[in-house]
Parts: structure tokens; sequence; C-alpha cells
């Protein structure tokens, strides 16, 4: 049993509230059959109790049209601080209790600290700067497809979805020598605490990997302060707005938030894609005989099979959704997933996969608003390359087994994908 497993079990057994007459209307990551398909369990949640109060304290806002509201809103916060007193409150607080790194990445920061972080990193994550990165991109995926021939049946996430964006952002760093097993370990520990935690061990052991992670990426800059290349560490050292530079805790953040958001999400991309592409043959035809629509095709990959399910905002004044009145200091679940499966925004085929969807792009994977993900030019060239050069590469690819998912709420994508080539 993994760890986040254990994790998931214990959630199971205390973040739940009892069954209730109304229980069904209720945001239950632990149905029977979630963890395989949790789409018609947003559809019910959409169409009978969109905005939601949850008993475990927080609010769930489950339609395209409320959530891409809240997430454009500049009125909300997504700094955990200022939650009022209650069990989303009680959670944070046991998660930093004992943490004695204190980081603040932009995942968790508001104006002005926000506004300073996102100008400075985006000096370094340029279009330009993206494309640049191409060759490279292509060039580490076709490897993984040369040793996927050599074996004709693998686990797909372990020989490409896996691998690719951990080396992509371990080159693009220009990372010197370290322990990648190590760093993949420790990273792969930090990814739960975007997942319900409640079991204090596990709290700890997200808190020991983030000091260790921490003490390593401080001497990697160190080193890379003495050791200036071409590459994105460098830049992100050297990027100065107005005299201001990040500091040591900043930058640390920045690549932790690369390393484990970025990289899980990319991840998640490429393998929920390739399995809707093997499950809808159409749709596969269709891109083999069009490769051109790899475009658009990766839009409705992050439609139809999130990478993330969910993000956060916390009210600062009583908010009003969905024709509901919010208190302050209230924690708002935003269900990127249900959004993206919304028919009221995608139409009645909402949850059919259709390549050339012209509103595909009108999904809110990457947010939208002034947290719009910053890597999600990278995530969608690595997934255009990776997939169109996979189903190109292979015309018999088809899966040859079960799907196995890994059973998160948030970043749910799968950890076995058995295909043969």
């Amino acid at each position: 049993m993994t760890e986040t497993t254990q994790e998931i079990e214990t959630a199971q057994e205390t973040w739940m509230p009892q069954e209730t007459g109304t229980a069904p209307e209720l945001f239950n990551p632990f149905l029977p059959g979630f963890d395989e398909n949790p789409y018609e369990h947003y559809r019910m949640l959409r169409d009978n109790n969109p905005v939601q109060e949850h008993p475990m304290g927080f609010w769930f806002v489950s339609r395209h049209a409320d959530v891409s509201a809240l997430l454009r809103d500049a009125r909300l916060s997504v700094a955990d601080r200022n939650l009022a007193p209650g069990p989303m409150r009680d959670q944070y607080e046991k998660l930093i209790a004992n943490a004695p790194v204190k980081l603040v990445s932009l995942l968790d920061s508001d104006p002005p600290d926000h506004t300073r972080l996102r100008s400075l990193v985006g000096k370094v994550f340029t279009p330009r700067s993206i494309a640049a990165l191409e060759p490279m991109v292509t060039e580490l995926v076709d490897e993984a497809l040369d040793r996927i021939a050599d074996t004709g049946s693998v686990n797909l996430i372990d020989a490409l979805a896996f691998p690719l964006p951990f080396a992509v952002i371990s080159t693009m760093l220009g990372m010197p020598d370290t322990n990648p097993k190590r760093l993949l370990e420790l990273t792969e520990t930090l990814v739960i605490a975007l997942e319900p935690v409640a079991d204090p061990d596990v709290m700890r052991s997200i808190v020991e990997a983030e000091v260790e992670l921490s003490g390593m990426m401080q001497e990697v800059i160190a080193w890379k302060r003495n050791n200036p290349a071409d590459d994105l560490l460098t830049a992100l050292i050297q990027a100065d707005h107005n005299g201001d530079f990040l500091s040591n805790d900043e930058l640390v953040a920045q690549i932790l938030l690369l390393f484990v958001a970025g990289h899980h999400t990319t991840v998640n991309l490429i393998g929920n894609g390739v399995i809707a592409l093997l499950r809808h043959p159409d749709q596969l035809a269709l891109l083999r005989s069009n490769p051109d629509l790899i475009g658009n095709a990766v839009e409705e990959f992050l439609r139809y099979d999130s990478p993330t399910h969910q993000t956060r905002r916390i009210t600062l004044t009583p908010y009003q959704v969905g024709g509901r009145e919010i208190p302050a200091g209230a924690m708002m679940i935003a269900c990127l997933g249900s959004a993206n499966r919304d028919e009221r925004a995608f139409g009645p085929d909402a949850d059919v996969l259709r390549l050339d969807r012209e509103q595909a792009r009108h999904h809110v994977s990457f947010s939208v608003g002034a947290h719009h993900c910053l890597g999600s030019a990278l995530a969608r060239l690595e997934g255009r390359v990776a997939i169109s050069r996979l189903v190109s590469r292979f015309p018999k690819l088809a899966l040859s087994g079960r799907v196995r998912w890994n059973g998160r709420i948030n970043l749910r994508g799968a950890t076995h994908i058995p295909v043969s080539v």
C-alpha cells in the first residue's frame, strides 16, 4: 500500500460525514466508482447542488460559469492565513505548525506579493523561451519511443508520461549533479499536500520532505550563482524588476512548484490524453488522418479529463456565487474537473471526447485570471509533442490491460497504462 493510499483511506474514515438522506447531493470522492470515473458524480452535483456548503467546512462550486467567475475575481484570496476558524483552518495550522520552512509560491500568494513574484518569474516563462525548448522535448520523446519500440509492451506512465516532464524540468533548469532518485521520492511525498490531509504522520512526512527539498535546492542555487549558464535557473536568479530580485526562499518555492505541480499535471495530461484516445478509436483515427489537429486535441484532453480537478479560493468578505452567499473567511473549492464537463458551457455532448471541438480551449484546467498557470505553455508543448509522436510512431498502439488510477482526488491520473505497440 502506498503512502497516498493510506492517506486516502484515513480521509475516507475521518473526513467524510456520516450518510444522511441528503448525502447523494454532497461532494463525496469516496463513492464506489469515483476513482475510475468521477464525472457522473460531478454531473449530479452540477444539476442538484452546484454551490454547496459541505459539512467538513468548505464550499464546493461545480458549474463552469461559477467556477470561471470566482477564478477571475481579484477580491478573493489564495492565502490560507485568511481562513476563519474551523476545520479548514485547523488543517492548515496543523500542516504548518512544525514546519521550519515557510515558502511562498505563486499558488499561495496574494497581491502585492503575487504581482511581484509573477512579474519576476514571468520574465523567464515567455512564449519564446518555451518554444525554444521544443527540439529538446522532441529528442527526449523520441528516445523514450525508441525504448518502447524495443520492449514492445510497457506501462506508458513509467516509459514516457512520468520521466519526460521530470527530465524536461531538470534540463531546462540546468540542474547540477544531484540525487535524482531522492529528488523524485521527495517531490512524490510533497505532492500529497495538494490532497485532503488528515493523518498526522502523513503531515509530518510532507513537512520533512519540504525541509529536505529546501536544503537541496538552496545548495543548487548557491552552486548556480557561482556557475551561471544559459538555463532557466540562472535566468530566475538574474530576473530583475526595477532592481528587485527573487530571494533564495522565493527561488526555492518556484523551483519546487515546477517539480511538484508542474511535473504531475503534465504526467496526467499525457497519460489521461492517451487513455482517452485509445478508448475512442474514432478520435484516434481522426488525429492520425489530420495531425495538424493536435493543438486543439491537447485542449480537448485538458477539458475532457482534467490533470487537476480542484483549486481553492478564500473569501475576504461575504461573497455571492450561484445564488448563495458565502461568509468571509470561507474556503471555496472550485471543481475544475466538473466545470470542464458542464453541458451549460460545452453543449449536450460535453461528456464526449471530440478533438475538433471549437470551444475546447474554454476549459479551466490551468485556471484563469491572475492565477492562470505560467507553466501552461510548457505543459501544452510536452503534451503535443509526446502524444502526436507516440500515435504516429506506433500505428498498432493499443491498451493491453486494465488502467489503474492513482486514487488522488485533485491530481487525478493513472499509475498504470499497459500498452502494446
